[in-house]
């Protein structure tokens, strides 16, 4: 063991050389968070010349951890908050020319994503608590004006559930017992009950999403089970269809289609990471990438027509190795690590062990 090399701390966690690797939604560039100066940034680099990568954003501070592209290509999401306070500030950078637009230029005031679409290229869903910090309001916003339009104030709930045509269709409350209840906006744009989670599910229950026609919601349940598993709820009649589940732990990942919305695979942790299939059109590509490496397979990003995936896996004795798989080939192709400094250290496999 004296012969083997203690390993830095630094290189163990420091800031990762790269890491939310994420390809443009047309499938042109490929960007990342790296250090700039020390400091990560968002870099993006055309998809065949990652050499020629340049930092498009120039934070000097605590660095950005949450990105992602806007369905223009031309734009970059952005959130960043001041010294940790968590009062998250929404920005656009235009890559043409860098010029940066604060979607959310207050003090104090928190904003979340609340869902992008690509029906809308030019605009986006953000809950903002400028009003009363106690609760985000939805609103509409113009990632190339600013405009931002009320689309609903918020009288106490934890969260909104929208679709891809940015329509409001429930929202979440906590109740005083520590449970959650679930409530549909109706036609007749009232508030009326839909869902139950006792407290004892709450924390493993949650909505992940409608589908392309908006009458299908998904969710992950742990109601009335030992472990949580998919279901698809039909929207009308409230009646649920068991999509996936395991025994023995809880649904995890989901891989969703980009543009249809349904939910291609989920995976459950036990052993070791595992997809179960729901959609057959993937299950080659799946089977295509455990063959590329070692390690759990991760689907990072997606292009809007699906013909590219941005790939992880994650390996016990090295790095986060990425990938740019096509399907069309049904190829692979290495991109990097996120840790390169760490390939030269040796670290042991990792097995698992039921007790």
């Amino acid at each position: 063991m004296s012969e083997i090399p203690l390993i830095p701390r630094r290189v163990l966690f420091g800031n990762p050389d790269r890491a939310s690797v994420q390809i443009s939604p047309d499938g042109a560039q490929i960007s990342w968070l790296a250090p700039l100066d020390g400091v990560l940034n968002v870099w993006v680099a055309p998809r065949d010349d990652l050499a020629a990568a340049q930092a498009i954003t120039h934070d000097t501070g605590r660095g950005i951890r949450h990105y992602g592209w806007t369905f223009t290509n031309e734009h970059i999401l952005y959130v960043q908050d001041k010294n940790g306070d968590e009062n998250w500030r929404a920005y656009i950078i235009h890559l043409a020319d860098g010029e940066v637009l604060d979607l959310t230029p207050w003090e104090g005031v928190q904003a979340r994503l609340q869902g992008a679409s690509q029906k809308f290229p030019q605009e986006i869903l953000l809950s903002i608590n400028r009003r009363d910090p106690h609760w985000h309001d939805l609103y509409r916003a113009n990632i190339i004006t600013g405009e931002l339009t009320l689309v609903k104030q918020n009288d106490g709930f934890a969260g909104f559930l929208t679709d891809d045509d940015y329509r409001l269709r429930g929202a979440m409350r906590m109740t005083a017992d520590g449970g959650v209840e679930i409530l549909r906006w109706d036609e007749q744009n009232t508030w009326e009950p839909w869902e139950s989670v006792p407290s004892e599910d709450a924390l493993t229950t949650e909505t992940v999403g409608f589908d392309k026609s908006g009458r299908t919601l998904f969710m992950v349940d742990s109601r009335g089970r030992n472990t949580a598993a998919l279901v698809a709820m039909d929207v009308e009649s409230g009646k649920k269809t068991l999509l996936a589940e395991d025994p023995r732990a809880d649904a995890a990942d989901i891989a969703r289609h980009p543009t249809e919305k349904h939910i291609q695979a989920v995976s459950f942790v036990y052993e070791r990471k595992r997809w179960q299939v729901l959609d057959r059109s993937i299950e080659p590509d799946l089977a295509a990438l455990r063959a590329v490496s070692a390690g759990d397979v991760e689907i990072a990003s997606r292009t809007l027509d699906d013909s590219l995936w941005v790939v992880a896996y994650l390996v016990d004795d090295g790095p986060v190795r990425y990938y740019l798989y096509d399907r069309q080939r049904r190829q692979a192709r290495f991109l990097f690590t996120n840790r390169k400094d760490l390939e030269t250290y040796p670290l042991a496999k990792m097995h698992p062990v039921v007790i």
